[in-house]
């Protein structure tokens, strides 16, 4: 075979491989939460969580999240201070929102629900906010 053949083909493969990297989210892989933030709108403050998010190629989404304090209150989301669910998640990365369908989750009157959350992605930092703000959340992380 020759140089120019090896070249062109090599050339063939990469031009069919690059799109699927191409289409691909920023969005997509493991974070580890830095930091998260409670409260009414506009006036939100850190609440001692620590935990990972995790967006695949395949379109799915697992949380798991806690906090130091096995206490701690209840919410919609956690249970005894945990937070963990999972499900298939469709990614709309002109509007930069995502929605989760979940199929499993700790708290068990979440399955089956759908949420809808903003995200924005700069660099190697992730923060995700509520669809409704009057949720007053926001979560921030960074690439693993």
């Amino acid at each position: 075979m020759t140089m120019r053949l090896k070249i062109a083909d090599l050339a063939l493969a990469l031009s069919v491989a690059t799109p699927a990297f191409s289409q691909e989210s920023a969005i997509i892989g493991a974070w580890r939460m830095i930091s998260l933030e409670a409260g009414a709108e506009g006036n939100l403050k850190p609440v001692p969580y620590s935990g990972q998010v995790i967006f695949t190629e395949a379109g799915t989404l697992s949380v798991q999240a806690q906090n130091p304090d096995p206490k701690a209150p209840d919410t919609p989301y956690t249970a005894n201070g945990y937070e963990a669910y999972y499900g298939p998640v469709a990614i709309n990365d002109k509007d930069k929102t995502f929605v989760i369908t979940i199929e499993s989750s700790l708290v068990r009157n979440l399955v089956g629900k759908s949420m809808k959350r903003k995200f924005e992605v700069s660099d190697n930092k992730l923060v995700l906010t509520p669809d409704n703000p009057a949720e007053g959340w926001r979560v921030t992380y960074e690439r693993y």
